[in-house]
């Protein structure tokens, strides 16, 4: 594993190479798909107030009175 990351280190790569690595690395780690929502839009919070505590008529909401 050291060896394979000391080569890694050791490679010349353009600046376009590395912004593309970069921006990999990073999609990678928050998810594509909440870096497409957060690229497009769209809240990330519209779901939670349904499926949330009270949040249907079976939770005690004013449509169940």
């Amino acid at each position: 594993m050291n060896v394979h990351l000391n080569s890694l280190m050791e490679k010349e790569v353009s600046r376009k190479e590395f912004l593309g690595m970069l921006g990999l690395a990073v999609a990678s780690i928050f998810g594509f798909g909440t870096l497409i929502k957060l690229l497009t839009g769209r809240s990330l919070e519209s779901k939670s107030t349904l499926t949330s505590y009270g949040g249907s008529v079976y939770g005690g909401g004013s449509e169940a009175r």
